[in-house]
């Protein structure tokens, strides 16, 4: 379970990071749109993985005043 987290925040960081380049580097509007996409993606997978984590997290029994 913690290596497919691991890899989900990797994956949405490569993401945001690749889509950030390529919105800096492009010179056409559709390379652009591309960049613009893959950020998009990227912080609708941050908002889903923080909420999914923060579920986990509240789930967990971990000796509180439970």
């Amino acid at each position: 379970m913690l290596i497919l987290l691991i890899l989900y925040w990797v994956a949405v960081i490569v993401l945001f990071l690749v889509g950030i380049i390529t919105l800096i580097a492009a010179n056409n509007p559709e390379t652009k749109k591309r960049g613009i996409r893959l950020t998009i993606a990227s912080v609708i997978m941050l908002v889903i993985g923080a909420g999914v984590c923060g579920i986990i997290l509240s789930t967990l029994n971990l000796g509180g005043m439970h």
